[in-house]
């Protein structure tokens, strides 16, 4: 069930799941900067680590593995030192995720069906099952029919770490539905509408069977700067940087990865 005081659709772009800005840079100012941790805030926006560090609270903390071991699989993922440079996230937190994905997905490789049936939990109030098919292909980048380990993770640290152009990207590349390196008003459209179908009708404030129409109109005109009816990856992230009411609205989808 939403809540209401949770953020709801509005008019973002990119499900930001830490709801954090990102600090390039690196330092914080007066202060170092210190690599966060998968706080209880950031794991409560996020609905694909809350179903895998669900599935490891319920095996309970005993079985933390030394490294990411796997027997009996299909898939052997990398090594975690390697894991570890290729991401964000600490050595705990890759072994508390790769916990909690190896009891969800014992053979090592996540399909589409397996994203259909999380977004149905988080979202019941709604209809997930096109959003979860856009999401997973955006993680599926060999277009396999499965998502690896390292994939989801390497996904995952760019959404909830990752700098803003490399979540801007992140982003092109959801919209961009076909992988042809545009995105159509037609594809802009057909995520936005997967997402309001999922946030279902009881979000706050209610969304206007109108609203994800105006909204695609509104942004699509924004990005397509040379009217040429596509947006390249450049026009999207340029856009994106300099309007500040996109960059503010990239908050607004945290609760939809």
């Amino acid at each position: 069930q939403q809540r209401a005081d949770e953020k709801t659709v509005d008019g973002g772009l990119l499900p930001d799941a830490n709801g954090m800005d990102p600090n390039q840079g690196g330092q914080t100012e007066g202060s170092k900067w210190q690599k966060p941790r998968l706080t209880r805030k950031s794991l409560m926006k996020c609905c694909l680590v809350k179903w895998i560090i669900a599935s490891t609270t319920q095996q309970g903390p005993d079985s933390c593995d030394s490294d990411l071991e796997l027997s009996m699989v299909r898939h052997q993922p990398e090594g975690l030192d390697q894991l570890q440079a290729q991401t964000q996230f600490t050595r705990k937190e890759l072994q508390s995720l790769y916990r909690g994905f190896k009891n969800e997905c014992p053979s090592g490789l996540v399909d589409e069906e397996t994203f259909k049936t999380i977004y149905s939990q988080f979202f019941p109030q709604g209809d997930a099952t096109t959003y979860a098919h856009f999401l997973f292909n955006a993680f599926d980048m060999d277009r396999s029919g499965s998502i690896r380990f390292e994939d989801f993770v390497i996904g995952l640290s760019v959404l909830l770490r990752g700098s803003v152009t490399e979540k801007l990207r992140w982003a092109f590349n959801l919209y961009d539905i076909n992988k042809d390196g545009y995105v159509t008003k037609e594809e802009m459209m057909a995520i936005m509408t997967s997402i309001y179908d999922m946030m279902g009708r009881y979000t706050l404030p209610s969304v206007r069977d109108d609203s994800p129409f105006e909204h695609v109109e509104r942004f699509f005109q924004k990005m397509d700067r040379n009217r040429d009816g596509v947006v390249t990856i450049d026009e999207f992230i340029e856009t994106c940087q300099k309007d500040e009411n996109i960059m503010a609205s990239m908050q607004l989808f945290e609760n939809v990865i």
